[in-house]
């Protein structure tokens, strides 16, 4: 059993829940290794099965920053303990590093102001480096170190934003990319339709079975007869779904007693796939077929049973309406759920396996939510969205990008998740900001088509608590004022 061992310094720096048994180890190729996760107050150890060489990525604190994951350098095993945050200020720098020679060699122009902050993050990693063997000072120095990294990577990657949306602006003063929210709840787009279709060139109806047939035989399809109505006569580009959600309680609870039938589920989930967007054939042009297919859950389905599941309902769409976008959503798209063991193929090999399949998937939603305390949401910085994004343009398929992020860590009785908030840089502002970033990195990248916002009511039923952009006493939030400035070209100007 291989085995990695990290000295925490000072002790109590890892709150041992949130951020110390969240983490996990990569392959040089991006593939998470089942692994378990020991904290003590002083140490992290990581046992795996294989002894690869492999980085580790944890939620770190970080003064100014939060805690946003970071991971160290590749590193073998050692009968020693590795200094963590010494490696992880050599990872990151090293992760710098290599991106700024990418997009040099692409052509961008490096800004001044960040030569000066990444030359100060080497010579306090040069100075913790030397610092051995005093832990105290080595940990001191390399928690500097990443700050000023991580200031780096801000400032190099909002200069690559930038400069590549002009380039993009140039070759066509409109982007192709359309912003979308789901809207939830008909009451709030009689009141705020008019400020929605400002800030929103198309609209996500939450076609979810689970909400529509909740007996077995009773539809009802009233509220998303409405939205559709709506977005119909308003002329929006309306996208349906996710039809099937294959989380452990995404199906209507009666189809339970068929789930130990493979043969009968699949023709369960098909005939409602059928049933959904032949109602709604000719209105909805784009359908999120299904969600949570890479991580499931659902009937303690395994991975080939879902892919088989998640390839015939995209036939079955696909014969119903010819012309349809199929596009099916993908959760924790950086693959950390890996680390529990249970999974063999990571969220990039699943998609693929469906795209070899030529089934008819349209595109990709990768699902990117930030703010709560899960592993599905744990926090990343610009430039490690913007490898994430990268890394998936690969697969050559068009990508939308699904956001949440909350605005407040009060209760909320809507939400139909078990999601908790993180307490710290949660308000109206910070979901705003996090908008601005977020949003102006999408529109910088050639493979993203749609940016989709989780929800736009926080009084309706919503899965992300707190994310919506209006409050549940209908009050508009900061964050919406964010999609208008960026529909309306304001943020390139």
């Amino acid at each position: 059993m291989g085995v990695m061992r990290f000295t925490v310094h000072p002790e109590g720096l890892l709150d041992p829940d949130s951020d110390a048994r969240r983490a996990y180890v990569s392959g040089f190729d991006g593939r998470v290794f089942p692994a378990r996760i020991e904290p003590t107050p002083g140490q992290v150890e990581i046992r795996r099965v294989n002894s690869d060489s492999g980085k580790l990525h944890i939620s770190y604190p970080v003064e100014g920053f939060g805690r946003p994951v970071i991971c160290t350098a590749s590193l073998r095993e050692s009968d020693d303990p590795y200094i963590l945050a010494l490696e992880l200020a050599r990872g990151r720098i090293v992760q710098l590093r290599n991106q700024l020679a990418t997009w040099e060699a692409l052509g961008m122009t490096v800004p001044d102001n960040f030569q000066e902050v990444h030359r100060e993050a080497h010579s306090l990693f040069a100075q913790a480096t030397a610092a051995k063997p005093d832990v105290a000072k080595v940990a001191a120095l390399a928690d500097m170190a990443i700050a000023r990294s991580l200031e780096a990577a801000e400032l190099l990657t909002t200069a690559y934003v930038r400069q590549r949306l002009m380039v993009r602006l140039k070759r066509s003063p409109q982007l192709p990319v359309s912003f979308s929210c789901e809207i939830n709840c008909d009451a709030d787009i009689e009141a705020h339709g008019e400020i929605f279709q400002q800030a929103f060139t198309s609209a996500a109806v939450p076609i979810e079975w689970k909400q529509i047939e909740k007996q077995e035989g009773e539809y009802d399809w009233d509220l998303l007869d409405k939205l559709v109505e709506w977005g119909t006569e308003n002329r929006m580009l309306l996208r349906g779904g996710p039809l099937l959600n294959l989380s452990q309680n995404g199906l209507p609870e009666w189809l339970k007693q068929w789930g130990h039938d493979f043969f009968n589920l699949q023709s369960f989930l098909s005939d409602f796939v059928e049933t959904a967007i032949n109602r709604y054939l000719g209105r909805v042009r784009i359908w999120e077929v299904s969600s949570r297919v890479n991580t499931g859950g659902a009937f303690n389905l395994n991975e080939e049973e879902r892919l088989t599941l998640v390839a015939k309902t995209l036939e079955v769409a696909r014969q119903v309406d010819e012309e349809a976008q199929l596009q099916i959503r993908i959760e924790q798209p950086w693959g950390a759920y890996q680390a529990a063991g249970e999974h063999r193929l990571s969220p990039i090999q699943f998609v693929d396996a469906l795209l070899r399949c030529g089934v008819g998937l349209s595109g990709v939603n990768l699902e990117i939510a930030a703010g709560y305390n899960d592993q599905s949401a744990l926090p990343r910085d610009l430039l490690d969205t913007s490898r994430l994004i990268d890394q998936w343009s690969m697969l050559e398929v068009p990508l939308s990008v699904t956001l949440a992020y909350p605005s407040t860590a009060l209760p909320d009785p809507a939400s139909t998740s078990d999601l908790t908030v993180r307490a710290e840089s949660c308000s109206d502002a910070e979901q705003a900001k996090w908008i601005d970033k977020m949003v102006s990195l999408l529109m910088a990248k050639q493979s993203v088509v749609g940016i989709y916002w989780s929800h736009l009511s926080d009084k309706a039923p919503h899965e992300f608590p707190n994310a919506g952009l209006i409050n549940a006493d209908g009050t508009p939030k900061d964050g919406i004022q964010s999609f208008l400035k960026h529909r309306s070209g304001q943020s390139l100007s």
